[in-house]
C-alpha cells in the first residue's frame, strides 16, 4: 500500500525539552508542524528522580516537567506522533524527505531533537544480564532491589541521584567510581556525604559479573594499583556518560568527532532549513535549560527560514 504524503512546514524529530519547546514556539507561529517521537515523551528528563534547578520550581520531578512540558505544547496546538519509527531521510538545501512507517513527510524544514542516551556498561557480559541486574533506569527498575544490595556506576549528578533515590530502597549502595573524585554538583554531594548506607569506592572498575543467570556481585580492580578484588550485589544501575542519537542524520549532517551535531548560535546545521537541539548539539554545556534555549532558538529560526 503506497503511503500517504505529507507537505509540512515544520518537522521536529525528537520530543524531549529541547523538541517540546521547539513545539511550543512553532504552535505559537501557527505553523503546520508536527513532532515526530519514537519512544516515550519527555526524553531522559523524564527519568530524573528529582529537579532542582529548572526555574520556576523548588523542586519537580522528571516525570512531572515532561508532562507539563507536553501538556503545554498540545495546549498550545501542538501534534505529537509517538511511536511513529522513521525508516529514511534526505536531507538537502532544497529538498527534506522523511518517511516513517506510517507516512512521508515533506517539511520545508526540519529541527533535530533526538538527543542522547546512556552508554552501556563497558564489560563483555552487558548484554547477557541487561536487565538481569544491569540497569540504567533507577526509576523504571529500582523498585525490584528492595532490601537488596546494590552498586551504582559512575560519580556525576546522575548516578549520585540515583544513589539518593535508591538508597529508600536498597539495603545498602556502593558507588564505584573511575576517577578519584567524584564529577556531580556540590549540593548533590553534600547530600550524598550524609547518608550512611552508601559507600564511595573511587579510582575503580568493574572487570566482569559474577552470577550465573543473574547478578550476584562483581569483580572490581583498582586503577592505580592494579589490585582486584569482588563485590556481593545483586544489581548495578550504571551512569558512565551519553552518547548522541544522531546516526540517522550521520550522511547529510556534518558532526564531530564523537557524533555529535555541528551547529552555530543559531541552532543551524550545514544543510539550510535544518537545525539541531539540545543534547544532540557539539556543545560545552548539557542541561535542561540549555536544551531549552536551543529549542527556542531552533524553532524561531526554522519560522524566519519557512517565511521567506
Amino acid at each position: 500500500m503506497d503511503k500517504k504524503v505529507k507537505k509540512i512546514d515544520l518537522l521536529i524529530i525528537g520530543a524531549g525539552p529541547a523538541g517540546l519547546t521547539a513545539s511550543i514556539y512553532a504552535a505559537r507561529a501557527k505553523l503546520n508542524t508536527l513532532t515526530l517521537e519514537e519512544g516515550l515523551i519527555g526524553g531522559q528528563v523524564k527519568d530524573s528522580y528529582e529537579i532542582e534547578n529548572y526555574p520556576g520550581f523548588i523542586k519537580v520531578s522528571g516525570l512531572d516537567l515532561s508532562e507539563k512540558m507536553s501538556e503545554q505544547a498540545t495546549e498550545q496546538g501542538a501534534v505529537i506522533d509517538e511511536f511513529d519509527r522513521i525508516l529514511c531521510i534526505n536531507l538537502k538545501d532544497d529538498k527534506k524527505y522523511i518517511e516513517t512507517d506510517n507516512f512521508i513527510y515533506l517539511p520545508k524544514s526540519v529541527i533535530i531533537t533526538t538527543g542522547s542516551q546512556r552508554k552501556r556498561l563497558p564489560i563483555a557480559e552487558e548484554e547477557k544480564y541487561h536487565g538481569k541486574g544491569i540497569h540504567y533506569c533507577e526509576l523504571c527498575d529500582g523498585s525490584m532491589y528492595e532490601g537488596k544490595e546494590l552498586v551504582i556506576v559512575g560519580g556525576g549528578n546522575s548516578a549520585v541521584e540515583a544513589a539518593l533515590y535508591l538508597k529508600k530502597i536498597a539495603n545498602k549502595i556502593t558507588i564505584i567510581n573511575r576517577g578519584s573524585t567524584l564529577k556531580a554538583d556540590k549540593a548533590n554531594q553534600e547530600k550524598l556525604f550524609k547518608e550512611e548506607n552508601i559507600d564511595i569506592i573511587i579510582n575503580t572498575v568493574i572487570e566482569n559479573v559474577i552470577g550465573e543467570d543473574f547478578v550476584e556481585g562483581f569483580n572490581i580492580k583498582n586503577s592505580d594499583s592494579g589490585e582486584t578484588s569482588s563485590i556481593k550485589a545483586q544489581g548495578a544501575f550504571v551512569y558512565v556518560g551519553t552518547e548522541p542519537m544522531g546516526e540517522l542524520f550521520k550522511n547529510y549532517i556534518e558532526r564531530d568527532e564523537y557524533g555529535y551535531i555541528i551547529t552555530n548560535e543559531d541552532m543551524e546545521t550545514n544543510i539550510k532549513g535544518v537545525y539541531a537541539a539540545g543534547d544532540i548539539r557539539h556543545k560545552r554545556f548539557r542541561q535542561i535549560t540549555t536544551a531549552v534555549g536551543d529549542g527556542t532558538i531552533a524553532a524561531l529560526m526554522a519560522e524566519k527560514f519557512i517565511s521567506k
